[in-house]
Order: C-alpha cells, then sequence, then structure tokens
C-alpha cells in the first residue's frame, strides 16, 4: 500500500484514469491528467532550483492550481508548507524565512491584494531562488529538466521523509510549524476515508482550505486513495455551496458546525434538492444536538444527511477520534468519538475525572521545526502528546472536551491565539497594556474580545475601538482580528501578575 504522496498519486492515475479528479468553475481535471500537470510543475521547480528537502510556500486559496502546486512539492522531493490564504505578507515573511523556503507559489491579486508585491516589500528573503504567481505555474520554465528525472525523484521520496510542515501558534504567541511524514499523511487520510467510507464514486466539496489539514490531508490526499472526486470552494458562498450540492449532487459535505447551520438557516433552501449528501463529519467548536438532529432530519426541516459524526484532531495529531456510523445524534453532538485505528487518547487524571488529554499513536507529528525544546515538552518520553485540551473518557473511549489548558479559541473554525494578538497590539501606540479572550458568537462560534488600558498621554487619550481593529486589520489575518474592543482602567491579575481571563470573559462589553 502507497506510503508516500508521489506514490499515492501514481496509484490514482493508474487506478482510477480517466475519471475525474476535481471540477471547478467548469473545469473537469482527470486523474491521468493531475499527474501530466503535478509532474510538468515539478520540472519547473527542478529547474528553478528547488532539491530534495527544500520548502515550497504555498500561499493561495482553494484551487485545482493549488492542488497542482503541492503535490508538485512532493513529487519533485520537496516539503510543503502550505500558508494561510488570509495571512498577511508579514506574516507569509515569518514563514518563508524560518523555513527558509527556496520556494514561494502564490495566488497574487485575490481578494484584490498585491501579494507578490507585499511579500518582496517584506525585505530580502535569501533562501528563495523564486517567487512563482500559481496563474503562471503551467507555464514555469522547465529548461532541460526532463519527466524521467522527476520521476526519478518522486520515486526516491522515502514514507519516512518529511512531507508537510503545518504551522501552529503556540501560547506564547509564537508560530510552531508541526512536522509530519509521508506516511503520516497518507495513512492519516486513508485512516479517514475508510471511517467514513468514502470511495470513487464519491463527490466531495472542500469547503475546508487546503492551507489547514481538513483541507490537505482529508482533502487532497483523501481523494487520492479512494478516488473521490472533489470539488473545490475558494471561499464559502451560501448561494453558490447550494448550487454545487444540487447541481453535481454532491455525496461528502465535512466542516465546521457554522456551514451546516448557515445551510439549515439558507433562504430557499426547501426549495433546493440537497438529498445527494450522505456524509458530513464536523468539529472544531462545540456542536448543538438540535443541530445534529437537524443535519440528520429529512428535508423541509432538516438537510437529510445519513451519516453525521464529529471528530478531534490538531495540527499536531490530525485525526486522532472520531465517531462512527450509527451513533446516536447525542453522542455525536457532545463527543468527538472514540480513538482511530493507530492512536490512543489518555486522560492525565484519575478514573473518571477530567484531565488534560493525552494522545499517541501513527499519526502524532514528528516534531516541531527546528524546536526541540518545544518538541520535547509537548510530546514526552514515551510518546505521548499533551494537547493542551481537558477532556474525559466515558467507557467506551469516547472523548469529551471539557475546557482548554491554552487560552486558544476557534473562530469560524480557525485556532486563534490571544498571545499573538496581544503581542501585535502591545506595538500600537496608545497602548498601555491589553488581553484577549474569546467570548461566545452565534455565527461564529467564538470571536475576540481585546481588553485594553490606555496609556497616558494624548496617544492613549485618542484611542479609540476603531483604532484597535483597524490597527489588527493591517497585521493579522481577518479571524485574528477582534470583533469587540472595551476599556479597562486595569486588568484583572493575580498575585503572581497573571492576567485573570475568566474574570475578563465575565465583563461587559462594548464594542
Amino acid at each position: 500500500m502507497e506510503q508516500t504522496i508521489p506514490a499515492a498519486l501514481g496509484a490514482a492515475a493508474d487506478r482510477f484514469g480517466d475519471h475525474p479528479a476535481y471540477v471547478q468553475d467548469g473545469e473537469s481535471v482527470s486523474f491521468l491528467e493531475l499527474l501530466r500537470r503535478v509532474r510538468r510543475a515539478a520540472r519547473g521547480y527542478v529547474a528553478a532550483g528547488l532539491r530534495p528537502g527544500d520548502r515550497v510556500c504555498l500561499w493561495a486559496p482553494n484551487s485545482i492550481d493549488w492542488v497542482v502546486a503541492g503535490l508538485a512539492t512532493s513529487y519533485a522531493g520537496g516539503v510543503l508548507v502550505p500558508v494561510n490564504s488570509r495571512y498577511t505578507a508579514h506574516e507569509v515573511a515569518d514563514v518563508v524565512d524560518r523555513t527558509a523556503a527556496r520556494l514561494v507559489v502564490l495566488a497574487d491579486g485575490f481578494l484584490g491584494r498585491t501579494q507578490l508585491a507585499d511579500l518582496r516589500a517584506t525585505g530580502e528573503h535569501p533562501s528563495v531562488a523564486a517567487m512563482v504567481d500559481l496563474a503562471e505555474l503551467a507555464g514555469l520554465d522547465t529548461g532541460a529538466v526532463t519527466t524521467a528525472e522527476v520521476d526519478a525523484i518522486a520515486e526516491s521520496v522515502s514514507p519516512d521523509d518529511v512531507a508537510d510542515i503545518l504551522f501552529t501558534s503556540g501560547t506564547t504567541g509564537r508560530s510552531k510549524g508541526a512536522m509530519s511524514a509521508h506516511r503520516q499523511t497518507v495513512g492519516v487520510a486513508r485512516t479517514w476515508a475508510e471511517l467514513g467510507g468514502v470511495t470513487g464514486q464519491d463527490r466531495y466539496l472542500v469547503v475546508n482550505p487546503f492551507f489547514h489539514s481538513f483541507g490537505y490531508k482529508v482533502g487532497i490526499v483523501t481523494g487520492l486513495v479512494t478516488g473521490a472526486t472533489l470539488y473545490p470552494l475558494a471561499t464559502f458562498d451560501l448561494e453558490a455551496t447550494m448550487d454545487l450540492v444540487e447541481r453535481e449532487r454532491i455525496t461528502v459535505l465535512p466542516g465546521a458546525p457554522t456551514i451546516y447551520q448557515s445551510l439549515l438557516g439558507a433562504p430557499g433552501r426547501e426549495r433546493r434538492d440537497l438529498s445527494s449528501l450522505r456524509l458530513a463529519v464536523t468539529g472544531a467548536a462545540v456542536v448543538p444536538v438540535v443541530l445534529i438532529e437537524r443535519m440528520r432530519q429529512p428535508a423541509p426541516a432538516g438537510l437529510g444527511i445519513d451519516q453525521v459524526v464529529t471528530a478531534f484532531g490538531m495540527t499536531e495529531a490530525v485525526v486522532a477520534t472520531m465517531a462512527r456510523a450509527g451513533d446516536p445524534a447525542e453522542l455525536v453532538a457532545t463527543t468527538c468519538g472514540r480513538a482511530v485505528p493507530g492512536m490512543e487518547t489518555r486522560i492525565d487524571a484519575a478514573p473518571g475525572e477530567a484531565g488534560e488529554l493525552l494522545l499517541r499513536g501513527d499519526f502524532v507529528m514528528l516534531g516541531y521545526l527546528d524546536d526541540p525544546a518545544a518538541t520535547s515538552a509537548a510530546v514526552d518520553a514515551d510518546g505521548w502528546l499533551h494537547t493542551g485540551d481537558v477532556g474525559t473518557l466515558d467507557a467506551a473511549g469516547n472523548l469529551r472536551i471539557t475546557d482548554r489548558l491554552k487560552d486558544m479559541y476557534i473562530s469560524g473554525g480557525f485556532n486563534v491565539y490571544p498571545a499573538e494578538v496581544e503581542q501585535a497590539l502591545a506595538r500600537l501606540e496608545g497602548v498601555a497594556d491589553v488581553a484577549v479572550v474569546g467570548v461566545p458568537d452565534e455565527r461564529m462560534g467564538e470571536v475576540g474580545a481585546a481588553y485594553v488600558v490606555r496609556a497616558a498621554g494624548p496617544a492613549g487619550e485618542a484611542l479609540t475601538a476603531e483604532d484597535v481593529t483597524a490597527y489588527c486589520k493591517e497585521r493579522l489575518a481577518n479571524f485574528k482580528v477582534p470583533r469587540r474592543v472595551a476599556f479597562l482602567d486595569a486588568l484583572p491579575r493575580n498575585l503572581s501578575g497573571k492576567v485573570l481571563k475568566t474574570d475578563l470573559r465575565d465583563q461587559p462589553r462594548s464594542e
């Protein structure tokens, strides 16, 4: 069984041939054509200076070209570093420099921005041999590099080689790059697919971003190992989503709970035929029992999805637990299911009590990039990953997440780490002190609330909530920007000086 991404791609072309691998905006690409495009892009990468083990940063929204660019990285022996498409150039520059990226592939003009010029304006990046606009990928100069040469490189890739580095922030606010081997990235995709019963007959709408493990590993790679046809969405649009489900008879639609809540509340949904949907996998936030019930309930009251399950994962261990077909709605809504094959779960507490969730198994990361101290702090000598989440396990092994040791909150399905936002705001003139917490929001699940202490003097006196949000929008991805701002005379702290964020969450908020 294939254990590398290039091998999975080659096997998919052999097995599924002319079957559609991707459909987007009227374009259909077969598995054979996908392999052809990947080979050509890989030749261009090698001609541009990419060598086995070099890193490629990919900064773009979901598209067929993203898939080609990402798979070509692996085919040329490189390490894929997906970057959030909403990141600012400053955030991307940090990832580029820390990974010593050899190539940067980006979607210039996405959302009306000037990504290429903005990234170049951040300064010199000595490791970078070329910055490539995704729109020009097919025309990349291949020089004298032949298909046979890149095929040989692809065949030399080992299951234990690093396949990808996905960045996730920590409580210190400094992002950490979680490294996974090819065997892990392919293995977790195959496991997820088997539990969901995904096959080559499925039509899989990918709303989850490809830069996230949910879109990349259990999206793109799952498509390779199953033969399912993927339909990428660059941005979530409710009408476009319903159009696609109805017209293309979409069968698989994973996503954050907000996706399904939006569909259930969509005007005119009762006139739509969404009956083709058979599998939904959700998580990343508290899931109301009534949502699961309505997702399963036949139309027009519900969505009529036969199999609705929840799962738990993180960048450091992509899928650790998952509910199974036939689990009752309450169990699906209130737990994250049981450990998937190849993974173990443990609660660091007395039996029956809540404690930190520990994970061990095939899909736990290799470690953090260039950070052995953080790696050893996260993964102990026995191989247990300390997640920072507090939970319980019932007699059947079903996981319930009850709290977070970390301050991280989830907004619209994306992790937000307050320390990163706080560090940005600490540089704003007029700010003397600041703390950020996640607060409930009906649409996004949670949003950021910033509590600011103004500095003495004119700059502090003039500081407004609009100034705070505008400053964040210039420096942070949109999902990290606090939606609510309140000004306090002082932040509540304990005797050791630590901010009492529980007290802040109970504070009245002004926007």
